[in-house]
């Protein structure tokens, strides 16, 4: 019976290293698709580029919940478009529009930088 528990636990530890794995190429691909380096994601959810490095090449087996919350937040996607395997059908097709990825991007900023951006984009729209 020890055998046996032996090879499940060995089957389990193989694949679980195959879905972190497979989690770290989705968030690799999901940080490109945002346009953003492995330090800026890592600096809007504050961790350090090695562990969004460890995290996108699987070496890390253990993200805390609240972590994974985070990064799909700063990505701009569903949790389960960052955890599930198998998402194809439900991610949407294309890049996101512009607009949405500039906003993205001002959401990013410090408070004093998107105070500074919607003044000037206010200013821009009152000028028509």
């Amino acid at each position: 019976m020890a055998a046996n528990l032996n090879v499940l636990e060995f089957q389990a530890m193989v694949d679980q290293k195959k879905y972190f794995q497979e989690l770290g190429t989705r968030l690799a691909a999901l940080r490109k698709e945002a346009g953003l380096t492995q330090a800026q994601l890592g600096q809007s959810v504050g961790l350090s580029q090695q562990m969004i490095a460890d995290y996108e090449s699987g070496t890390r087996q253990h993200i805390p919940l609240c972590r994974l919350i985070s990064l799909a937040e700063a990505l701009g996607v569903e949790l389960n478009l960052l955890v599930a395997e198998n998402v194809e059908g439900q991610r949407k097709r294309g890049p996101a529009p512009r607009v949405q990825q500039l906003v993205e991007r001002i959401h990013r900023l410090p408070k004093p930088r998107q105070k500074f951006v919607e003044e000037m984009l206010e200013n821009a729209l009152q000028a028509r």
